[in-house]
């Protein structure tokens, strides 16, 4: 592809992390973190920020280059298609009569007793 102008992405930001800086350079960022340790800088993680003229400096010793083809990410595996569950028919169940309770008869005029 093209060389990267230490400059173009981070004209306004006068640091970077070193996750960023390795995925523009295609690399693991472990790589990156070596190369900086190589160079005398102190960088404890990918997350660890430098300063625009370390990355200009790291990006000249590594070549100055962007690789063609990215570092790959582990792929997401696809969900397994969801199936409903079997449809179990159960038997028709038989009514039991209930016995039938005797009701009080109703009343014509309620609370006289008279029926």
């Amino acid at each position: 592809m093209s060389e990267i102008d230490p400059g173009h992405t981070r004209s306004a930001v006068s640091k970077v992390r070193v996750y960023e800086l390795a995925k523009e350079l295609g690399v693991e960022s472990k790589v990156v973190l070596t190369k900086l340790q190589e160079l005398g800088e102190v960088v404890r993680s990918a997350s660890s920020t430098i300063e625009a003229p370390v990355a200009r400096r790291l990006v000249e010793a590594m070549g100055g280059t962007v690789a063609a083809k990215p570092v790959k990410k582990a792929a997401k595996k696809a969900a397994a298609p969801k199936v409903a569950a079997p449809v179990v028919e159960q038997p028709p169940v038989a009514e039991t009569p209930q016995p039938a309770t005797p009701q009080a008869p109703v009343s014509a005029n309620p609370g006289t007793g008279q029926v």
